[in-house]
């Protein structure tokens, strides 16, 4: 239990500081990924609270589905072979 509550208060820690960096980056930039191939040639150009938003909910994104899983094989939690 107390493991949950400290993990949602991390959670809203970072929560608090990309609202601040957006409140503070509200300009416009170029945004290139040249991996992605389609932003090198036309970088996209949007304000950077909402840049510095997609990268983390990406990130989000991306580590609760590692954290999680998919559900299938591997041992279950509890009981055993005996």
């Amino acid at each position: 239990m107390i493991k949950a509550v400290i993990k949602t208060l991390v959670f809203l820690a970072i929560l608090f500081v990309m609202l601040y960096v957006g409140m503070s980056n509200t300009h416009a930039i170029d945004f290139r990924f040249p991996v992605a191939g389609f932003t090198d040639k036309a970088p996209v150009r949007t304000s950077a609270a909402l840049i510095y938003f997609g990268v983390f909910a990406v990130g989000v994104l991306g580590g609760t589905v590692l954290a999680v899983g998919n559900g299938k094989g591997g041992a279950k939690k509890g009981g055993g072979a005996k």
